[in-house]
């Protein structure tokens, strides 16, 4: 055996970058524990970060390029697969023009700062505008209320859990997700220290979350009400004189307007759409105000349906009229090594939103990006723009992504595609072409995005712990050296790490963050202190001032005050998803540690709708939507509201090394999901309040 060497570490599979410290040898892992002394994760780990071993001995893991000859992919030299690609490229833009090609980047890239780094120069080599990710799969709603109030898309606040008296969590589970645009890893102590210092949790959500149990106050809502909530819940502190903006009353504009604006939204009217009683909604409003410091957290639920832009609007203006903006114990702002916001400053600079408009049913463009439930319909439609070929990058939108089986027969259309991923999976079977990607333990690791949304500010930089297999490329330079083929440059730039050294000495704590002082830190991460008010310095409107009452959410309020559920008789139910902690991204259920046990794809329903539709506990269903069908276990429970059931994403990777004509462990949710059914205001995808039915198989 070699000599055993231990290094510290951070997970970068999910938002919550816990801390690791991993024992190795030259060729294995020998135990991933975590690190007690990480000063943002305090010795909290879940099992996705354990498996970081699994993914890197992966038996179906794709390890060298491969190119489909007669329908079945064989190995190529990376010399071949570079020019292959480019070839193939050029020749679609040469007959369809630039925008014939589309990218689509999936979640881990926003874990991989080689890849942040590097991709805007492949993009830029193509001249493309038609770029897709996962986050206007989740999250598009959080960056678009950030640009339209405070002028930029990563000026986004964060709950300061460790200071406040009231956490209102609307759609959110961080007991399971760590966070999710809140990075806080080991959020059940965080919130058993709020309790203990006599506050509060409240959680509303229309299933009784493991947040929520733990909590031990939750209030079941029905699905897409969340904003009738949110909004009634600003009229009723306008309503009883609480209004309070503290020391941001003299740069905001908008107060007035918001006022009204919330008049026609009474505690009654949301109370008779929400569920949730009238006078219940007064108190609440009451007690949020009158707190020391409170803070409001809309999350998942509240951002992935057709209002999510109001809710996240909506969350931010009930922060700000209480005084609990830019304030301790309120929703802050992070002050990072390296400062996303600096680094693409907008001061000044007047920008019209959205940026464009899709070519076919003129869906919007926030950040560069199109939504991705519009992505099938630009590769479908004939005319100019027509998507012809199709790059993916470390994304899976098949599984992922609204109606994914649309997605699939588009790609099966196309004149050429090509993916760098670990895996042949629903995706990557439709390519001509795959690069190998690498995996985290195979990575220097410094997380851009997530520092950026911590409830504590902290710096840490990792070195690879193992060289990628078959002395292939770090992911980053695949991605360089293809941008470099296709624009016929003869260099790849300068490396990621170059580029981060540089952009350390433009953030917050220049001089004294390095890579160096990352690396030499005797706990393996540097603690830079609390969230601190900075709002006032930072907001990036061409006016310097918050903007309260921005006209395109006013302008979305009627739609949401004739909101009916979409409930009929051929599709009674409501489904909404679930967030699972040993589930993450479709590429993680090819970890054994991961999926073994039973099967936690259920659909759940309450007791009272078992009842109705004749079924029993473990019996299969079919759940119908208006786009497809998939089978689930029954799982009968009290902790779903009646009227909705839950499916957590599931997945179904596809496991087979050359043909992938297997499926295993589960189905997609997102078979079931409607890419037709959006948030208008940012295009992000509607997967919950979906209507379905239920059927005894």
């Amino acid at each position: 055996m070699s000599d055993l060497k231990t290094q510290f570490r951070t997970c970068n599979i999910c938002e919550a970058m816990c801390g690791l410290i991993v024992t190795y040898d030259d060729t294995e892992v020998h135990s991933i524990k975590p690190n007690p002394k990480d000063p943002l994760s305090r010795g909290h780990i879940c099992p996705k970060a354990i498996a970081l071993q699994d993914f890197r001995t992966d038996p179906d893991r794709v390890t060298t390029p491969l190119k489909k000859v007669d329908g079945e992919f064989v190995p190529i030299s990376w010399d071949e697969a570079y020019a292959f690609a480019a070839h193939r490229l050029a020749a679609v833009q040469q007959a369809h023009g630039k925008d014939g090609v589309g990218i689509y980047l999936g979640n881990p890239n926003a874990h991989k700062f080689g890849n942040l780094l590097t991709l805007p120069g492949l993009v830029k080599a193509l001249g493309t505008s038609n770029r897709y990710s996962s986050a206007t799969a989740d999250q598009i709603p959080h960056h678009v209320a950030s640009i339209h109030m405070l002028g930029h898309p990563m000026l986004m606040p964060v709950p300061d859990v460790a200071r406040t008296d009231l956490m209102l969590i609307l759609g959110g589970n961080p007991v399971v997700s760590n966070g999710s645009m809140m990075t806080a890893p080991g959020f059940g102590k965080r919130m058993d220290e709020i309790k203990a210092r006599g506050g509060r949790v409240v959680v509303i959500d229309p299933r009784r979350t493991e947040t929520a149990a733990r909590a031990g106050e939750h209030l079941f809502i029905q699905p897409e009400t969340d904003a009738l909530l949110l909004l009634a819940l600003i009229h009723e502190v306008f309503a009883q004189g609480l209004e309070d903006l503290g020391a941001l009353a003299d740069i905001t504009d908008g107060v007035e307007v918001l006022k009204d604006a919330v008049q026609p939204f009474t505690a009654d009217k949301a109370a008779a759409m929400t569920g949730i009683e009238a006078q219940t909604i007064r108190d609440l409003a009451r007690d949020f105000a009158s707190a020391k410091s409170a803070v409001c957290y809309a999350r998942m639920g509240a951002s992935t349906q057709s209002f999510g832009s109001l809710c996240q609007w909506a969350n931010n203006a009930l922060n700000i009229i209480t005084g609990n903006f830019d304030s301790p114990g309120g929703a802050m702002f992070t002050t990072p090594a390296l400062d996303n916001v600096g680094m693409n400053s907008r001061k000044g600079k007047r920008r019209s939103y959205p940026e464009r408009r899709s070519r076919v049913s003129q869906q919007p463009l926030y950040n560069g990006e199109f939504p991705v439930s519009v992505m099938a319909e630009e590769m479908e439609t004939p005319g100019e723009g027509q998507i012809k070929a199709m790059i993916t990058v470390a994304g899976n939108p098949v599984l992922t992504a609204p109606n994914g089986q649309r997605i699939g027969r588009a790609f099966e259309a196309l004149d050429f595609m090509m993916s760098i991923d670990l895996h042949i999976n629903d995706t990557t079977r439709h390519a001509d072409l795959i690069l190998p990607a690498t995996v985290a333990l195979e990575e220097e690791v410094y997380d851009m995005v997530f520092h950026s949304f911590a409830v504590h500010n902290t710096a840490a930089f990792a070195k690879p712990v193992f060289a990628p297999p078959n002395g292939n490329p770090q992911e980053w330079e695949v991605i360089s050296r293809l941008a470099a083929k296709i624009s016929g440059s003869s260099s790849i730039g300068p490396s990621p790490t170059k580029i981060l050294e540089m952009l350390l000495q433009q953030g917050f704590h220049s001089g004294t963050i390095t890579v160096e002082t990352m690396l030499n830190a005797p706990s393996g991460a540097i603690d830079l202190g609390p969230l601190v008010s900075n709002l006032a310095d930072r907001l990036e409107t061409p006016d310097a001032r918050l903007h309260l009452a921005p006209e395109v959410f006013l302008a979305d309020l009627p739609r949401l005050l004739d909101f009916q559920p979409p409930v009929c008789d051929d599709f009674p139910l409501l489904m909404i998803g679930r967030r699972q902690v040993r589930s993450h991204n479709s590429w993680t259920q090819n970890s054994p540690r991961l999926v073994k046990g039973r099967n936690r794809c259920t659909v759940q329903l309450n007791p009272a709708d078992a009842a109705r539709f004749g079924l029993a506990e473990a019996q299969d269903v079919e759940i119908e939507s208006a786009v497809g069908a998939a089978r689930f276990p029954v799982e009968i429970t009290e902790e779903i509201a009646p009227g909705v059931v839950s499916i957590p994403q599931g997945w179904g990777q596809r496991k087979g090394k050359l043909s992938a004509a297997t499926r295993v462990q589960t189905v997609s949710i997102n078979d079931l999901t409607d890419d037709r059914r959006i948030d208008p205001i940012s295009g992000n995808a509607a997967f919950n309040g979906i209507p379905v039915r239920a059927r005894a198989v």
